[in-house]
């Protein structure tokens, strides 16, 4: 099954990961992160499948993030007002995102891309 892959293009992390699928021939559907962003119910499927906590999908080094007071509110949001927040704005997601619809990997870490993704 081909990937999705949500990144930036200046987002320097996405163009490591891009290299990686495209250097592994890895085929992968791309969805620039800030033009066209998973939606509310995208992000809930991405976020219940990573098996990761809510607050890892955030771009935390973001100036949005930083903009909007993030950190604390992060503490005590429930998880539909943490969904709700992350599908306002794609800047506010870390990335890349990259999903086959069963697994899912959020940033890059060539040990993990290698482990999920090369098979």
């Amino acid at each position: 099954m081909e990937l999705t892959y949500y990144g930036y293009s200046r987002c320097e992390t996405c163009r490591k990961a891009k290299n990686w699928l495209d250097e592994k021939d890895i085929a992968y559907n791309e969805h620039d992160i800030v033009q066209n962003p998973p939606n509310r119910e995208e992000l809930e499927n991405l976020y219940k499948k990573s098996g990761l906590e809510l607050k890892k999908f955030f771009n935390t080094s973001g100036k949005k993030y930083r903009e909007l007071g993030l950190k604390d509110k992060i503490k005590s949001a429930d998880e539909k007002e943490l969904l709700d927040i992350l599908a306002s704005d794609g800047m506010l997601l870390k990335r890349p995102i990259v999903t086959d619809g069963e697994n899912v990997t959020v940033g890059f870490k060539e040990e993990q891309f290698e482990e999920v993704w090369n098979k």
